[in-house]
Formats: structure tokens, C-alpha cells, sequence
């Protein structure tokens, strides 16, 4: 009887214990050496204390795990935390009934939360016109130019000045081609590369309405002189073997880390990869500008993606999550991340940490990213926060597939990427303005 009672008591201690650690999922886009630091920040977070557990779940790319968490959630098991990328902030922001506001999350959580301690730039995206902040900045990150040192030097180019302006990118392509490289110049995410981030980086609006930030009646105003003419260069590069089409989305980062490509315009958070995968020197340097336009360069514009907490759970699972933010939040472990990705150091102190320790005297170039966005912001530069926004990348990657594989003019291929994404636009106005 007594052995009875014992084996009850043992079997309760061990239920209690397992019901006193409250677990959390979190859906992520990370693949690769970013979806090892993933694990990383959940593992080091879990041995940090016995109270919550945080679980990483990898659901494919951006797209494919907010449809799946779309989904989820309908069915009524969405995930704790759900990782957007930033094309999505719209989206995210009108499904008032899917999500709960960090800022509050984290003060009902009686966590200590100041919205000023993050970036500006990053903070003010993630950031609702009444001033919430919406969610938590996590993998933040910004376009810059990623060159070859070895094939600089093989090529006869300087390689500790690497082209500033897209004359000099150019020039730079040509000389590579001569010096027997097959793929002098390409680049990654080309709506965000090479039409977003490049007006804001020219002072020149993407769209209406600060580029979609005041209010969802914005519509697209990409077919400039100055798009036009850039993307008119880009075809002609592309005509003379200059610039290599690698592909939609990140699909032209292998291409540079494999040594294929000799130098390319892709995100910041590529330096993890590029630093643990390639066989070369690399180097980092600005998104080229043409020097002719006045106010240029500007700021380049957050890409990358923050953490998103689900409408639904229960009070002790919010403070799980509120404590894995604060985790995430400390300055040695925001420094840490930030240097062992490239991704933007998500507050001020992180900066700081890592300007002090010397980590960018150490890794020249590794501050560029940080310097393009902490520039001061214009209603043109701010930022681009458009509905069905997702739709609208693949629209523009289509109609520029048009131009590159010469089927038709950069003027007409812009000009049907704006017809066709105005109407992607006015579902979404439509949808959720209640008319």
C-alpha cells in the first residue's frame, strides 16, 4: 500500500513539474545557417530558465508559413509566434482578430517594454499610427552590395572600392566579363533591391500616400524617368552579359556564395552565409546610386522580418512569450545575433555593445547596413507598408521577366507591373475599409 502511495506521489510531482513549464510554438522562415541561429536563440533561451519552453517549427519560406498560419489559426491552432516577413506588416496589421499587439503582450506580461530602446527605422514599420507597436522586431535587415575581392583582383580592380554608383557597377561588370567571369553582376529580391529600396535610396516614391504608410488608398508610382532609365541600364547589362537574372527571391544569393556570381545586390543578413560558406574574400559595400540625382543617396528600407504574436492563447503562454522577447531584447544577446548574421542590430544598446567591442573595425563593412538606415527617414524613405503586398512582388517579378528576357521594353513592363499591382491594391482598400 505504502509502495502504492508512493508511485501516486511520484507520478503527481512529475505532473505537476511537467505542467509548470509552459510551452510555446514558434513558426519561422529560417533555413540553413539562419535557421541553425534559430534553434540557437530558442535553446539558449530555454536553458536560461525552467519556466517556459520555447519551440522553433520551420514552415518553408515567408509565404508559405503565413499561409499555413492563416490557416492554422481558422482552424483554431494557430502557432504562439509567427514570423512575417515585412511585405506582409499590412496584411498583418489589418487581421485585428488574428493578432495581439506586442506592446501589449508585453505590459500585460508586467515585462519591461520601451518601444524607444529599438531602432527607430525598424521600430516605427512595425509601428501602428496611434503609436503601438505592433510586433517585435526580430530579423531586420536591409539591402547592400556584395562583391568578390578575389575576382576584383583578378580583374584589375581596386578591392577596397567597390563600385558607389551603377556607372561604376557597370564599368566594374565590364571588366569582370573581359577577366573571363561569366556572371559579373547579379542580384537577389529584385522588387526590393532594385525598385523599393532603390527610391527610397533616390528620395523617390514607390508609391502614393508615404509609399502606403498613410493610409491603404496608396497606389504604385514606379514608372519614373528615373525607374525607367535604371531599369532600361539593367536590361541592357543583361543584353551584354553583364547582369545575370539568377531567379526570384533569394535564389541569386547561392550564385555569390558558390563564386558564380562576382558580385551582387541582396540582403545583409547574407554576410552569415558568405562567412561561413564561401571560399573567397568578400567585401561589403552601399547600394549603388546614379550621382546625378539630387538628394542621393537617401535610406535604403527595412526588409527582413519581425515576430508576430497569435490572437487566442492563454495568459500563462502570452507571458512565455513575453519573457522570450525580453530574452531576445538583452543587449549581449541582440550584439551577439547581429554579428553572427548581418541582420540589423534590433536596438540601440546592441549597436553600441558591438561598436565598442570593435566588431567593425575587426569586419569592415559590416556596419554599412546600419549606417543606410539610420540616416534620417523622408515620407519618400520611411518605409513601403502595402496591402496584398506579397501579390505585388510576384507581379513585378513577372512583368520584369518580360524586360529581361527581352519580350518586352523596361516603360512597358513597369507600366503593366503598376496596372496590374493597383489592383491588387484596390482589393485590399476594399476589403478592409468596409465599403
Amino acid at each position: 500500500m505504502k509502495f502504492k502511495l508512493a508511485a501516486v506521489a511520484l507520478a503527481a510531482a512529475f505532473s505537476i513539474s511537467a505542467q509548470a513549464q509552459t510551452e510555446v510554438q514558434w513558426w519561422h522562415s529560417m533555413g540553413g545557417a539562419l535557421g541553425e541561429w534559430v534553434n540557437d536563440q530558442a535553446k539558449d533561451f530555454n536553458a536560461s530558465q525552467k519556466d517556459y519552453k520555447v519551440t522553433p517549427v520551420f514552415k518553408g519560406s515567408y509565404d508559405q508559413s503565413m499561409t499555413a498560419a492563416i490557416a492554422a489559426f481558422r482552424a483554431g491552432n494557430a502557432p504562439h509566434i509567427l514570423q512575417v516577413f515585412e511585405v506582409g506588416t499590412a496584411t498583418m496589421m489589418a487581421s485585428k482578430g488574428a493578432i495581439k499587439p506586442v506592446g501589449e503582450v508585453m505590459k500585460e506580461a508586467g515585462q519591461k517594454f520601451d518601444p524607444k530602446a529599438y531602432v527607430d527605422a525598424v521600430a516605427g514599420y512595425y509601428t501602428a499610427p496611434n503609436g503601438q507597436m505592433l510586433s517585435f522586431p526580430f530579423n531586420s535587415s536591409t539591402p547592400v552590395f556584395h562583391y568578390n575581392k578575389d575576382a576584383f583582383k583578378a580583374a584589375g580592380i581596386d578591392t577596397e572600392k567597390p563600385p558607389t554608383t551603377w556607372p561604376e557597377v557597370a564599368l566594374a561588370a565590364a571588366k569582370l566579363k573581359a577577366s573571363g567571369h561569366k556572371c559579373p553582376f547579379t542580384t537577389s529580391w529584385i522588387s526590393w533591391t532594385q525598385l523599393e529600396s532603390f527610391s527610397a535610396w533616390h528620395n523617390t516614391e514607390f508609391a502614393t500616400k508615404g509609399n502606403g504608410m498613410k493610409g491603404i488608398d496608396a497606389r504604385l508610382n514606379f514608372n519614373t524617368p528615373l525607374h525607367v532609365r535604371h531599369i532600361e541600364n539593367l536590361a541592357n547589362m543583361s543584353k551584354q552579359g553583364l547582369f545575370v537574372y539568377k531567379g526570384r527571391g533569394n535564389a541569386a544569393d547561392a550564385t555569390f556564395v558558390s563564386g558564380e556570381c562576382a558580385m551582387a545586390t541582396g540582403s545583409s543578413a547574407l554576410y552569415g552565409n558568405i562567412k561561413r560558406n564561401s571560399k573567397f574574400a568578400s567585401g561589403i559595400g552601399t547600394l549603388p546610386f546614379y550621382p546625378d540625382v539630387t538628394g542621393a543617396p537617401q535610406n535604403t528600407v527595412i526588409g527582413g522580418a519581425s515576430l508576430w504574436v497569435m490572437a487566442g492563447k492563454t495568459a500563462p503562454e502570452y507571458k512565455a512569450v513575453a519573457a522570450f522577447f525580453s530574452f531576445l531584447s538583452q543587449p549581449d544577446v541582440a550584439a551577439k545575433s547581429h554579428q553572427r548574421t548581418g541582420y540589423l542590430p534590433v536596438t540601440k544598446a546592441s549597436f553600441e555593445l558591438t561598436d565598442k567591442s570593435g566588431f567593425y573595425k575587426e569586419n569592415p563593412g559590416t556596419d554599412v547596413s546600419v549606417n543606410q538606415m539610420i540616416r534620417k527617414t523622408t515620407d519618400k524613405s520611411r518605409g513601403i507598408r502595402l496591402g496584398n503586398f506579397v501579390q505585388i512582388r510576384t507581379i513585378i517579378d513577372e512583368e520584369l521577366e518580360g524586360v529581361w528576357g527581352g519580350k518586352q521594353s523596361a516603360k512597358d513592363g513597369l507600366e503593366a507591373a503598376i496596372k496590374r499591382g493597383n489592383e491588387q491594391l484596390e482589393r485590399f482598400q476594399k476589403a478592409n475599409s468596409g465599403k
